[in-house]
C-alpha cells in the first residue's frame, strides 16, 4: 500500500529529526560527561554514571588557582585575539589587491597561497622555530602570535578573495568618483558588506589559535606563558599513574566555554558568511 503525500512527508520529517539527533548525541555527549566528571571527585571519578549524582566543585579552583589554568586562560585569549586581529587586517588587504587589482601573476599567487595552506605544521616547525630564535621572539606570546598567524593567513586570504570578488564593482567605482581613498574604500565600504565573512574566518582563526598544541609546546617553555592546551598537557598528580582527572575535566570544560560562547554570539553572522553568495539574486 503506498503512503500518501502527506504520511510521506511525515516521514522524511522523522528520518531528518532522528539523524540531527543522533548527530547532536555523538557531538555533544563527550563534552556532557566531561561536564559530570569533573563535578566528582574521589574514587567517584572512575565510576561510570550518566546523571550527574554530585556536585563538587572543589576541581574547578583546583584547575583555576593551583594549576594555573586561570593565566592558561589569559594567555590564550592574548594570543587567539592579537592573531584574529593581525589575520582579518592582513587578509582583507591583500583580497582586494587581489580581486580588484589587476596584475601578471595573480591567479599563480592565489594558486600558491591555497598550496601554503595545505602544509602540515610538522612540516615547517623547524624552520618556524629558527625564524622564532633570528626575530627574538622564542619563549614569548609573540612567537605564537607570529606562527599563528602565518598558518591563518592563507584560508582567510583566500575565503575574503572569493567574497570580494563577488561584490559589484559599481560600488567602488561610486567611492572613488566621491574621491575616497583605498582605505576609505575598505574599511568603509568593503569591510561592512563583508562582515558575516569577516566574522566566520576570524571565528576559524581563533578557534585554532586556541586549540593549537605543537607551536605552543615548542616555543613557550616558561610556565607562566603557556597556553591553555599545553597547561591542561602538563598537569600531574602524585605519580604518573595518579593524574589529577578531576581537574583536567574541569579544565576542559574551561577551555571549551568560551568557544561555545563566542559561536552562539556569532551564530547568525556565522551561518549568513557561510551561505553567502550561494543564492545568486
Amino acid at each position: 500500500m503506498r503512503l500518501n503525500r502527506q504520511q510521506q512527508q511525515l516521514a522524511h520529517r522523522s528520518l531528518l529529526l532522528a539523524g540531527a539527533s543522533l548527530a547532536c548525541l555523538i557531538c555533544l555527549f563527550p563534552f556532557y560527561y566531561a561536564i559530570i566528571t569533573s563535578l566528582r571527585s574521589g574514587q567517584n571519578l572512575f565510576n561510570v554514571v550518566w546523571l550527574p549524582n554530585e556536585l563538587n566543585w572543589s576541581n574547578y579552583v583546583t584547575a583555576l588557582m593551583d594549576n594555573g589554568i586561570a593565566r592558561s586562560l589569559f594567555n590564550s585569549a592574548v594570543v587567539a585575539t592579537l592573531t584574529v586581529g593581525l589575520c582579518l587586517l592582513v587578509s582583507i588587504t591583500a583580497a582586494f589587491a587581489l580581486s580588484r587589482i589587476r596584475f601578471k601573476g595573480r591567479k599563480y599567487l592565489l594558486f600558491t597561497i591555497l598550496c601554503v595552506s595545505m602544509f602540515p605544521q610538522v612540516a615547517v616547525l623547524s624552520g618556524m622555530f629558527e625564524l622564532v630564535r633570528f626575530m627574538g621572539l622564542y619563549d614569548s606570546l609573540g612567537a605564537l602570535v607570529l606562527s599563528y598567524t602565518t598558518f591563518s593567513l592563507p584560508f582567510t586570504i583566500w575565503v575574503l578573495t572569493t567574497f570580494m570578488k563577488a561584490i559589484p564593482k559599481e560600488l567602488e567605482e561610486a567611492a572613488i568618483v566621491d574621491g575616497a581613498s583605498t582605505w576609505t574604500i575598505i574599511s568603509r565600504i568593503f569591510a561592512p558588506i563583508m562582515g558575516p565573512s569577516l566574522v566566520t574566518t576570524g571565528l576559524l582563526a581563533f578557534i585554532g589559535a586556541w586549540n593549537e598544541f605543537m607551536f605552543a609546546l615548542t616555543f613557550v617553555i616558561s610556565s607562566d606563558k603557556r597556553t591553555v592546551p599545553v597547561a591542561i598537557g602538563m598537569l600531574q598528580g602524585s605519580s604518573q599513574y595518579e593524574l589529577p582527572w578531576g581537574a583536567i575535566m574541569a579544565s576542559s570544560v574551561i577551555v571549551t566555554l568560551p568557544i561555545v560562547a563566542v559561536v552562539l554570539i556569532f551564530q547568525r553572522r556565522i551561518v549568513s558568511g557561510l551561505t553567502n553568495g550561494a543564492v545568486k539574486g
